[in-house]
């Protein structure tokens, strides 16, 4: 397949149980399906989103607590959906809504990366919420979604998990000896989570520009065609991990290439101050969300 003029595809070195395990790769929900194709809809209503909401009770619960959580900052407690969409709009609750419907296929612990349940979703939206306010302020053009592929960034791991741990004595003895675990990853597996979550992405139909963002999240200059997405992805993921000690398997993964902030023309001391806004909406999520 190709990716933004590059081409993404399943070489020998991949051994063959993953690739099976791609694609046995659950469909993405129904429910995230339909709230996706709202996404940038300029005539999108708040009676299509609860058409999608009302056959799943719990979701809609799930959506409603997750805007009403800290991390969000809104003025008061909502109670309703329609009360929702109006403090926060159309696209703004779609979107939360769409991170609510994706913790059923993100919110379980992973083997092999450390995370207990909850952890990599909340982790997922609290990047995908600071990518979204990061291409704001960089005034890219709102039409483009930034949410979409920052919360999607780590899927992969769903599928690598049990392979890392079985593995983790190989990749754990690499990482000690200051190789990035990301690189042990990829050394010892043939293959990486980034690489992972673009094949899921691409057996999903989504545009080519959010597959690439997904596939050098981590190393945005490895990629053969400059793109924002992958910039901002990347930027947005590393502030999420600054200061932060519950995904071990990041923890070297704290400061950013001088190229990228050098594209998205963000000085140092800018991108210090977003990463500790990024750290402090994070703690807001885990300390008013939590799962078992």
């Amino acid at each position: 397949m190709t990716v933004s003029g590059e081409k993404i595809q399943a070489t020998s070195d991949i051994p063959d149980k993953i690739l099976q395990t791609v694609s046995a790769f659950p469909s993405m929900p129904k429910a995230a399906i339909e709230l996706r194709s709202l996404l940038g809809k300029e005539d999108a209503s708040i009676d299509d989103i609860e058409k999608i909401l009302r056959h799943d009770p719990g979701l809609a619960a799930n959506v409603l607590r997750l805007a009403n959580s800290a991390f969000f900052g809104m003025p008061s407690k909502v109670t309703s959906l329609k009360q929702a969409v109006v403090l926060l709009g159309i696209q703004r609750f779609t979107k939360i809504a769409f991170g609510a419907c994706m913790n059923k296929s993100m919110g379980a612990a992973v083997a092999g990366y450390g995370l207990s349940p909850g952890t990599l979703w909340l982790h997922s939206i609290a990047v995908a919420t600071t990518a979204e306010a990061l291409a704001k302020n960089r005034k890219f053009a709102e039409s483009n979604d930034f949410f979409t592929p920052a919360l999607l960034h780590d899927l992969g791991k769903l599928v690598l998990g049990k392979f890392v741990k079985a593995e983790q004595s190989k990749i754990d003895s690499m990482v000690a000896d200051g190789v990035p675990v990301v690189i042990a990853e990829k050394e010892v597996l043939k293959t990486d989570h980034a690489e992972i979550g673009a094949f899921i992405l691409a057996k999903w139909s989504f545009p080519d520009d959010l597959i690439s963002a997904v596939w050098w999240h981590h190393y945005p200059d490895s990629s053969e065609k400059s793109n924002p997405h992958a910039d901002i992805v990347y930027l947005a993921n590393l502030m999420c991990h600054s200061g932060d000690d519950s995904m071990p398997a990041e923890a070297e993964l704290n400061l950013p290439y001088s190229s990228v902030l050098d594209r998205l023309r963000i000085q140092p001391e800018q991108y210090k101050k977003f990463a500790a806004k990024a750290c402090d909406w994070l703690q807001k999520l885990s300390d008013t969300l939590t799962f078992g």
